[in-house]
């Protein structure tokens, strides 16, 4: 049996390497995929993460000028990209498996088929709200949030399966997600740790951390996890910084707040390549300070891009 990734987090002697990977949009061919994974394998990552993106639902004009509602799927299966992933360049993949856009039946087939596959870790995540939505809304036979779904997981690990028959259990070692900085629907601090909590105790094994520019709000976040009794690794989540339009694009779209030096950094930058720079050298200065603090891995979110990351690596591992 394959080593799991949760032994390696608990037993490793020094901080690892790891990334989250971007499925490309429809139509692109899978050495999009390659062209980002080629230039970070020399790194030795632990693991490669592959986001899962739910459908989209587009409302079309028709020629009598109703409205026609159409489902549109943008990126390809994760699934799919996890396997091509795992056999081509024989590492650990950890895909996402969300609520969004999945009943519990087909939340079932999706594992299936990676339990089939031999892919055995997974992050588990509620997931965003789809782009017409503003609110996340369940299929009305899916999961509300990430904690039903570690439970419908953990069952199969049980071998309890939706049709109650006596079935071979699955092997699933599950992460979630931690947020330093408070989910933004969640009301507080200390619901977010309710419900994290909650989550490893219905059997998740890790967490990793959505992205935060300011190491002291991890510091703190592991802090009031291991006050509270949550003793599971807790994996950090970075980025490179990698344009003026992350100033506004990154708080908007994953939560977070943006240190006041970094951004008055970036704002003197006259050019792409300059700001460039700056990202790279605070996801640089962040690594280190994170290797330093004993952290198991730090984890870099590449949102389809490798170059800056590739030059933190080169500067840290």
């Amino acid at each position: 049996m394959a080593e799991k990734i949760i032994d390696i987090l608990k037993n490793t002697k020094k901080t690892l390497f790891s990334f989250e990977l971007l499925p490309p949009l429809k139509g692109k061919s899978i050495e999009c995929i390659y062209q980002t994974i080629d230039p970070l394998m020399e790194f030795n990552p632990l693991y490669v993460n592959v986001t899962y993106h739910q459908e989209e639902v587009v409302y079309k004009t028709r020629k009598d000028k109703l409205l026609e509602k159409t489902v549109v799927k943008k990126r390809p299966g994760t699934v799919a990209i996890s396997a091509a992933i795992k056999y081509k360049y024989k590492v650990k993949v950890i895909p996402h498996i969300i609520c969004g856009g999945f009943t519990r039946e087909e939340t079932e087939y999706a594992l299936i088929d990676l339990n089939f596959l031999g892919i055995d870790n997974i992050l588990v995540v509620r997931g965003d709200p789809a782009p017409e939505q503003k609110h996340f809304i369940p299929e009305p036979e899916g999961h509300s949030n990430a904690l039903g779904l570690v439970k419908q997981i953990a069952n199969l690990n049980r071998g309890k399966y939706l049709d109650e028959g006596n079935m071979t259990p699955t092997d699933f070692s599950m992460g979630v997600a931690g947020y330093p900085e408070k989910h933004p629907e969640s009301p507080n601090s200390d619901s977010d740790y309710h419900f994290l909590k909650k989550k490893v105790e219905a059997g998740a094994d890790f967490i990793v951390t959505q992205m935060f520019f300011d190491n002291k709000d991890f510091f703190e976040f592991e802090k009031q996890c291991r006050e509270r009794g949550i003793n599971v690794p807790i994996v950090p989540g970075i980025k490179p910084l990698g344009s003026k339009n992350h100033l506004t694009y990154l708080p908007k779209t994953f939560g977070i707040d943006l240190p006041e030096t970094l951004v008055k950094e970036v704002l003197k930058c006259k050019t792409p390549e300059a700001v460039k720079q700056v990202g790279i050298e605070w996801a640089i200065e962040q690594s280190r300070e994170l290797i330093k603090f004993g952290v198991p891995v730090v984890h870099y979110f590449t949102l389809g891009h490798a170059g800056g990351i590739k030059d933190v690596a080169k500067a840290v591992f």
